[in-house]
């Protein structure tokens, strides 16, 4: 997969997300995709300040983010 088809697969990984995401007020973004394994995100709206943000990103970003590229090691967030 080069990084044009695995920057549209995570795109259509964070659509899947982001229902939930706006339901509480929240919304997120890609930022970037490094050496087609470590992916950057931004958590935005309600879910910047979140308590259970980090939580969110683990259990719902990326595992969701893995379930479409597998090759996908790492999911961070930044501010």
């Amino acid at each position: 997969m080069n990084t044009t088809e695995l920057t549209q697969t995570i795109e259509k990984a964070l659509e899947e997300i982001r229902p939930f995401l706006n339901s509480d007020g929240g919304d997120i973004t890609l930022v970037s995709i490094e050496d087609d394994k470590h992916v950057t995100v931004r958590l935005q709206g309600a879910c910047t300040n979140c308590s259970v943000n980090q939580m969110t990103l683990k259990a719902g970003v990326e595992t969701t983010i893995k379930k479409y590229a597998p090759q996908i090691e790492t999911v961070i967030n930044v501010a």
